[in-house]
């Protein structure tokens, strides 16, 4: 399914009467609210067993060659400002 589909979708029932009720309910708010915490609290669990399992295997993380990329622009700019 596209995400332009899934769009139109989520836009067609955020149109009905219904769902426009349910969502008023705190006891439903308060559900899509727990909801939105738990999958962050997965996210971050998982992030953190990738980060352990790629130190465990020495390999660099996201977060690792991002900062290595950042320096390695800054090391550049500096060079072509030595340079010039």
């Amino acid at each position: 399914m596209s995400l332009k589909s899934l769009l139109k979708q989520g836009t067609k029932l955020m149109q009905d009467p219904r769902v426009l009720k349910a969502l008023q309910d705190p006891r439903v708010m308060k559900a899509v609210s727990k909801g939105f915490e738990l999958k962050g609290k997965v996210q971050q669990h998982f992030d953190q067993s990738v980060e352990t399992l790629a130190n465990n295997l020495n390999l660099a993380t996201k977060a690792e060659v991002r900062d290595l990329k950042r320096t390695i622009r800054k090391l550049e700019r500096e060079l072509k400002k030595g340079a010039a």
